[in-house]
């Protein structure tokens, strides 16, 4: 009776045994994915990525554990297309979504008072139910789905919940925080806690319980943070530490110079912006935090990037993206060359960096591939697996990106369509149909436009363009039959002459002592319930 007890307990040890292991292969196979998406951090807005005001350890220490693409793009240069393309792995020409959503078009872009040449091409406002999201195809294969932040990607019926997510937090139709980054906000799909509460620091609390309530499945989760997009609101705390850096780093005497439409900030010296930033890297230690705890972060892929180009004209004002020219808007190198991070623990690739030109479209196929998830080569469409660049290998292919953005947009960019390849890059502006052509790395200016040296290459890639717009049934831009030239050069001369000082005034009111937006510190000062 004895001997059969033992042999039942050693077969019962034997089989628990077997099962630890199988758990252990499922989950080396199927690994964790969190990805972190930041709205409108410019390439140049972290410490590890070169600005040597905002202070960024968190993120810093992320790309340093992974690998870092110096050459990682967004799909676009604002932020619905950009997120559509992350979502279903194709190019914004080809899913339709080519504008924020909400941005009017047509006729209606008239009410806007711009004055501007041309009419922006419609396009699609939600996105597509036909696609099968990154969501949906991590979900298929048995992965816990989780969305946190901001989403902009359709209203009702087109929520993350309705495009595989199995939880969604703060996710609805809105581009930014409506009622700010402090408690109590407006959001139907987050509810307020406590006045005076830090929206980026809730996210990624929600995002840390989740994992922590999963550790023990298999989950993707996406974290969107609504910052860095404005209004730009931070604690006094923080200002105060980024207003004496930046009087200690030597105040320039202007802030800005004039760009073809709108005023660009050259100096990273805005205090609000400053502590925004450093909210956000204090948000991303929570959750990397919370993997360690957690016993996942050996398991876990983690990916950050953002959707665009820093803000350095329009809306806020916000950041400088030099030696970058532009910015989010913009056609040029700021609006589009993005922080782009992968860390898989298991490579052990740390400090690894690549040049090879990679774009966000290139997430999907990435992803599923490193996780053994079989790919979707008829959905992204225009992404490509990373992995061999990950496991340190080469990558054979000199494919073209493609951008296409028939639209005005709000921080001074013009209509036009782009192709880069084999480090050319062609610019086609819709208004004239002029095109720029540089070879990057550039500056973007003027003088380095060497279209005229090159026009064999210039005619390839611009033939190249055309045929893959017409391919793809791109929508474009028309005459305005109504433009006015008289008008559109008084709206001008007002932004010279009215705006740009009013921007200069602005900056040094913010870097004065005695600053302060209101009583509560945009509710930062609330009391809390």
């Amino acid at each position: 009776m004895i001997r059969l007890f033992k042999f039942t307990l050693l077969l019962i040890f034997i089989f628990l045994g077997s099962c630890t292991e199988r758990k252990k292969h499922v989950v080396e196979n199927k690994p964790n994915i969190v990805f972190i998406l930041v709205d409108d951090l410019g390439y140049h807005d972290l410490g590890v990525t070169g600005s040597t005001f905002y202070e960024t350890p968190n993120v810093d220490k992320l790309a340093n554990e992974g690998m870092m693409f110096t050459q990682g793009y967004a799909a676009s240069r604002v932020c619905s297309p950009s997120r559509a393309s992350i979502m279903t792995g194709k190019f914004t020409a080809r899913h339709g979504i080519t504008d924020w959503i909400g941005a009017k078009a047509g006729e209606e872009w008239r009410t806007r008072n711009r004055y501007d040449k041309l009419l922006p091409a419609d396009y699609v406002q939600a996105l597509p139910k036909d696609d099968i999201t990154i969501a949906e195809a991590f979900k298929s294969n048995g992965y816990k789905t989780f969305f946190a932040g901001k989403w902009h990607l359709g209203g009702k019926g087109s929520h993350p919940e309705d495009h595989g997510f199995d939880i969604n937090i703060a996710g609805i139709d809105a581009g930014s925080p409506r009622g700010g980054f402090f408690s109590p906000w407006n959001n139907p799909k987050l509810k307020n806690k406590h006045k005076g509460e830090n929206l980026t620091m809730r996210l990624a609390k929600e995002t840390a319980r989740f994992i922590e309530e999963n550790k023990d499945s298999t989950f993707f989760a996406f974290l969107s943070f609504y910052a860095v997009h404005a209004p730009i609101q931070t604690t006094q705390t923080k200002w105060a530490k980024y207003r004496d850096k930046a009087d200690s780093m030597g105040l320039a005497k202007t802030g800005y110079k004039m760009e073809r439409v709108l005023p660009i900030r050259q100096v990273q010296d805005n205090p609000i912006y400053g502590g925004l930033v450093e909210t956000m890297d204090d948000a991303v230690g929570i959750v990397l935090k919370a993997l360690k705890d957690n016993g996942l972060d050996k398991n876990t892929i983690v990916v950050f990037t953002s959707d665009n180009g820093g803000v350095s004209s329009g809306d806020n004002y916000s950041t400088s993206n030099l030696p970058l020219r532009g910015g989010k808007g913009y056609q040029w190198e700021g609006g589009i060359r993005e922080p782009y991070f992968i860390k898989v623990p298991w490579l052990k690739n740390e400090g690894a960096k690549t040049d090879f030109s990679v774009v966000n479209t290139d997430f999907y196929p990435t992803l599923l591939d490193l996780a053994n998830v079989p790919l979707k080569p008829e959905q992204h469409m225009d992404g490509i697996s990373l992995k061999p660049l990950l496991e340190g290998k080469n990558l054979e292919l000199n494919r073209p990106l493609f951008w296409h953005y028939p639209h005005y947009g709000n921080q001074g960019g013009e209509p036009a369509s782009i192709v880069q390849k084999e480090g050319w890059k062609l610019i086609h502006y819709w208004e004239d149909g002029h095109e720029e052509l540089y070879k990057l790395p550039s500056a973007e200016t003027a003088d380095l436009n060497v279209i005229s040296k090159y026009p064999e290459i210039t005619k390839a890639m611009s033939n190249q363009l055309l045929n893959w717009l017409k391919d793809v049934g791109a929508k474009f831009p028309e005459e305005d039959a109504e433009y006015d030239s008289e008008k559109a050069e008084k709206r001008y001369k007002k932004t010279v002459n009215k705006k740009w000082p009013s921007l200069e005034k602005n900056r040094l009111e913010v870097l004065s002592k005695d600053f302060q937006p209101n009583a509560t510190w945009w509710k930062s000062k609330l009391t809390k319930d």
